[in-house]
């Protein structure tokens, strides 16, 4: 089923959130290829040393990737709660395809993973590293179509990875926790069922809500369970205001829509950026054509290129053979084909995960490599069908 695009505020909206999330990835990519230059030049040891400097409790790469970060996962928890209740995944027959591409784009890339290193059992860890989508890269990439791709395929890959994420976040809580403090983490149940209360009591003071979510970060930081995750758990219980048959709430009468559009902006060209920045730059010094086939490099690379093609592609083929769903109005295969590649952009999850899977350095040197080789194969392979459908729909 296609996803039709409503009227009023929620178009601008939207048009707003993918405009921000495209503009952002431009952002992304800069500060990736900033880090990667910076750790392969005569400022490589200061940009390392930089990034191992404590700040009280937490060195800056810490603070990046579990506090900074945290605040990226709200956001997603955000998207993932209004889109279900109230936007462009809020019925059935709007989450078909884009669920099911999203599962089917997370199930090829981990078999593909785990074929490559079946053999290294210490390897398997990293099955989950491919399976993510970064929608601000891959927006980004699409953005440089401007129109001449159909804002119904947009909203496919926006829909699709919104989902991909959640799923992201699942995986991290049930695989990647380790040694829990009990009391701890009944402490974050405990505040969490607090948050819960006052959504239902209708309190609507951001404040309050924002206090206890930093108490529940902190709560959570310490019991073991990855502290990110504070940030959906705190979005789930943001309240908002329902609209049926009507476009959006009001800010002014949904904190949830108040706190997402206060939120993006920074997340976007600020917090993402930052992790980009602190988490792309590795040392390519001794790196061979031979070390491109490492198990973890060609396997996280591998997955991300073709496992993402053919989970994506072929789930959404089956489905409108089978007649359970259409294409996205106004767009044709190739462009899908096109779509189907750039979901092989997994950057910041992709990375994100890889931090969680693997403690050795080295190992973690090898996947960054493969999440950029995966997703610099991807972008530039789905920009060039998208630019011959883009020839072959002029010609026509």
């Amino acid at each position: 089923m296609s996803l039709p695009i409503t009227t009023g505020r929620i178009q601008s909206t939207l048009r707003g959130y993918l405009d921000n999330e495209a503009s952002g990835g431009v952002v992304l990519m800069a500060a990736a290829a900033m880090a990667l230059a910076v750790a392969n030049s005569p400022l490589a040891e200061a940009y390392f040393h930089a990034l191992h400097l404590y700040l009280g409790p937490l060195s800056l790469q810490h603070w990046i990737n579990d506090a900074l970060m945290a605040v990226f996962f709200l956001l997603v928890g955000l998207e993932i709660k209004r889109e279900m209740l109230d936007g462009q995944l809020s019925t059935w027959s709007r989450r078909i395809l884009p669920g099911a591409a999203a599962a089917g784009g997370m199930l090829a890339p981990a078999l593909v993973y785990l074929a490559f290193n079946a053999g290294t059992p210490a390897s398997l860890r990293g099955w989950a590293i491919p399976t993510a989508t970064d929608i601000a890269f891959a927006l980004g990439v699409l953005s440089l179509f401007g129109n001449r791709v159909p804002a119904s395929l947009k909203i496919f890959l926006a829909a699709l990875a919104i989902i991909d994420d959640l799923g992201a976040v699942l995986v991290i809580a049930l695989f990647y926790t380790n040694g829990v403090n009990l009391l701890a983490l009944a402490g974050a149940a405990a505040v969490l069922a607090l948050l819960f209360f006052m959504n239902r009591a209708g309190v609507k003071t951001l404040t309050l809500y924002l206090g206890l979510g930093v108490a529940l970060w902190v709560l959570m930081f310490t019991s073991g369970i990855h502290a990110t995750l504070a940030g959906v758990l705190l979005a789930l219980t943001i309240p908002i205001k329902l609209s049926p048959g009507a476009p959006e709430a009001s800010d002014e009468e949904s904190p949830l829509h108040r706190l997402e559009h206060l939120l993006h902006r920074p997340v976007a060209f600020i917090i993402v950026p930052l992790f980009g920045l602190a988490n792309a730059g590795v040392s390519l010094r001794g790196t061979s054509i031979s070390s491109l086939g490492d198990p973890h490099t060609i396997g996280v690379a591998a997955g991300l290129f073709a496992g993402k093609l053919l989970g994506v592609l072929s789930v959404v083929v089956l489905l409108v053979k089978l007649r359970f769903a259409q294409l996205p109005a106004m767009a044709n295969w190739t462009q899908m084909t096109g779509v189907a590649l750039l979901c092989g952009i997994g950057f910041t999850m992709s990375l994100f995960i890889g931090l969680l899977a693997f403690d050795d350095p080295a190992v973690q040197d090898k996947v960054k490599i493969g999440i950029l080789l995966g997703s610099a194969i991807s972008g530039v392979a789905g920009s060039a069908v998208l630019m011959a459908s883009r020839r072959k729909s002029s010609r026509s």
